[in-house]
């Protein structure tokens, strides 16, 4: 059986303020494709289909298409909600879609119920784990292997189950080896949306630490034939069954040296997979430039990079007029740009402490030194000192 392992999508996100439908659009195109000549059976998504709760309108009608044209492809689909998914709004008509083929997990009631696969071979049973805010779900979880309501009254769904991410995951996946088990199927797939031990993050996951812990150990998922994992954004393998297969673009640009993809997992006959990675296609490099203005606009080292997405670093010794304006002549998608004078150390004291015994025509000059690394002129003191007046006499008056 041939599985397509993808992950957050982030449909609707831009990356500082950088338009990204073209791009999201270009990767999904590129799935339908893979679909098509893999000959895939299922497409698993793990979660973070959007990048918020209220996806735009224009996000929404782009998974809506590919959802109609991966399916048109040959391929069941199962999706899973993400830490920025709404389940409940990611979820609606989940019934309805069961029996078309796609199939929504995004209740943690439902989680050990799992869609059955069919091959040559037998049955493969996916299991899809919603993300899990530990907190909020304990009580929508289902009961444990040990007790059921039909045999204790008094029991909860959340009781025995213990706090933190490992607690209800660890929770999570008793409850699916335990359906397994009754099943009598050996070959078990499980998505699952969060953050296991040995995963590298980057700048762009959404915090979900819970009293400092968020992740789980990667030993949870040990017996499984393949876990399909989502909510870190590189691709990244943590065991031959456990791996992440890392959104399909760069998302900021601590992202700038990852290489984008998927999974294509092989599930043979005795559960043993196999995964093999397909790039991503790449839309617009991303790339992170530091030196001097007059090298960054006249050096041919940097001709390369002129049709990125860019993030520059200035280390002139005073901060340049107009320096955003230059650089974007030379490169037109630059979206950031930070200044770090070289051979000047940063002022490591808190607000607080830089501002203490200084009067408010002090702070404000001070701030025009931090601007552009020139003191305010004899003229400029005058005019702030002109307008913290202005202010005082208007506040009297109102007053």
């Amino acid at each position: 059986m041939r599985l397509l392992h993808t992950s957050d999508w982030h449909l609707g996100r831009s990356l500082h303020r950088a338009d990204l439908r073209a791009a999201q659009a270009a990767f999904l195109d590129h799935l339908v494709e893979v679909v098509r000549s893999e000959r895939v059976d299922a497409v698993l998504v793990s979660g973070d289909i959007y990048d918020r709760a209220v996806p735009p309108v224009d996000a929404v009608e782009l998974c809506e298409d590919a959802l109609l044209r991966l399916h048109g492809a040959g391929a069941r689909i199962v999706l899973i909600s993400g830490n920025h998914d709404s389940a409940r709004r990611l979820g609606f008509g989940a019934g309805l879609l069961d029996q078309a083929g796609v199939h929504l997990r995004t209740r943690p009631s439902e989680l050990a119920r799992p869609v059955l696969l069919e091959d040559a071979h037998g049955p493969v049973a996916v299991y899809g784990v919603p993300y899990l805010e530990p907190d909020a779900v304990r009580g929508d979880l289902p009961p444990g292997p040990a007790a059921s309501p039909a045999h204790d009254p008094d029991h909860t769904a959340d009781a025995g189950v213990p706090r933190g991410h490992a607690g209800v995951l660890g929770h999570a996946v008793r409850c699916i080896r335990a359906d397994a088990d009754r099943r009598r199927v050996p070959r078990r797939v499980v998505m699952a949306h969060g953050w296991v031990a040995g995963g590298a993050a980057s700048e762009s996951e959404r915090d979900i630490t819970v009293g400092g812990i968020g992740q789980v150990p990667a030993d949870l998922f040990g017996g499984f034939s393949y876990v399909a994992l989502g909510h870190l954004h590189g691709q990244q393998t943590l065991a031959g069954h456990l791996r992440y297969s890392g959104s399909p673009l760069p998302y900021s640009f601590s992202e700038a040296a990852h290489h984008k993809g998927s999974w294509l997992v092989e599930l043979g006959e005795d559960g043993t997979a196999r995964a093999q990675r397909v790039p991503a296609p790449v839309y617009r490099r991303l790339s992170v430039l530091r030196g001097a203005l007059s090298d960054l606009l006249g050096s041919a080292a940097f001709a390369s990079y002129q049709d990125d997405f860019v993030s520059v670093t200035l280390t002139d010794p005073s901060r340049p007029e107009g320096a955003m304006d230059a650089l974007r002549a030379r490169f037109p998608h630059i979206l950031v740009l930070t200044f770090e004078p070289e051979g000047v150390a940063p002022d490591q004291r808190g607000y607080r402490a830089r501002i203490a015994g200084r009067d408010d025509l002090a702070i404000a000059a001070e701030f025009v030194t931090h601007v552009r690394s020139d003191p305010a002129s004899p003229a400029e003191q005058r005019l702030l000192a002109e307008a913290f007046e202005a202010v005082r006499i208007g506040t009297e008056a109102d007053a």
